[in-house]
């Protein structure tokens, strides 16, 4: 039980890997085929449209994999940039950030994602664009908290006496020091970007066909469920798995760095 995180991680990242080599493959429509269910030839059997389920599933990690990442990149570059200058810098500074991350949590962040995804229209890179606009003010916050806490320790004053500048402060000698928590908080925000993503796909504002997502194989599939219900049950076992492991990791990770807990 404790590889099995890591075995679908990996499994995923394989997926995501392979996907370009089965983009043909997964898009290629076979009309006798339409619907089929499992079998020898076809091992999660065929959509409405005569794709094998298997192959669209690799291709949909790839999407999976390149919006979780994305998203998490970007989100925490600038919630840790945004929210280590408010807590450094202090006074109206701290106070407009506070004031901005109040407005950004006071809207539910996937309500704010499927506005800003409508509007700049559906697409992998937009999709990337708009959960990241709403997943940075955790990571902002985080930051901000842990340079509040930090700011005044012996070696930030030691480095401020010594003539150091406010950028190479933060750079060298307090974000790397917050680094710890914003990389647990990653983790699962990898988790949640995921299945972000196949909320705007399964409501059309995703990738777009003939390109696969599970949100939108899981669409698809919603109208055959009595039919053909592999068509759901593959991409939405393929998501539970990937989002539990990575939140496995995730608590793992968390464990590993807390001192507290590591002493015990």
């Amino acid at each position: 039980m404790a590889v099995l995180p890591w075995l679908v991680l990996l499994a995923w990242l394989a997926a995501a890997l392979a996907g370009p080599f089965v983009t043909d493959a997964a898009n290629r429509v076979d009309l006798p085929r339409i619907l089929a269910p499992p079998a020898p030839g076809l091992p999660l059997g065929a959509d409405d449209l005569g794709r094998p389920v298997l192959a669209r599933l690799a291709a949909g990690a790839g999407t999976s994999l390149a919006v979780g990442f994305g998203v998490v990149l970007l989100s925490v570059a600038v919630g840790a940039l945004l929210g280590g200058v408010a807590g450094f810098a202090g006074g109206w500074v701290d106070l407009l950030m506070v004031r901005i991350i109040d407005v950004f949590l006071a809207f539910p962040g996937i309500l704010l994602a499927i506005a800003l995804a409508g509007i700049l229209g559906p697409g992998l890179g937009n999709v990337v664009i708009a959960l990241a606009a709403v997943s940075w003010v955790g990571y902002a916050r985080l930051a901000r908290a842990q340079v509040l806490s930090l700011r005044r320790r012996d070696h930030v004053l030691a480095a401020r006496a010594l003539g150091a500048g406010p950028v190479r402060i933060l750079r060298r000698h307090l974000l790397p020091l917050a680094a710890a928590p914003l990389i647990v908080e990653a983790t699962f925000g990898i988790a949640g970007a995921v299945v972000a993503e196949a909320g705007l796909s399964f409501l059309g504002l995703g990738v777009q066909p003939p390109a696969a997502s599970w949100g939108s194989m899981i669409r698809d599939g919603v109208a055959h469920m009595l039919t053909a219900p592999h068509l759901v049950a593959a991409p939405g076992a393929a998501l539970m798995l990937v989002v539990l492991a990575v939140n496995l990791l995730g608590d793992r990770l968390r464990d590993h760095l807390d001192v507290r807990t590591a002493r015990r």
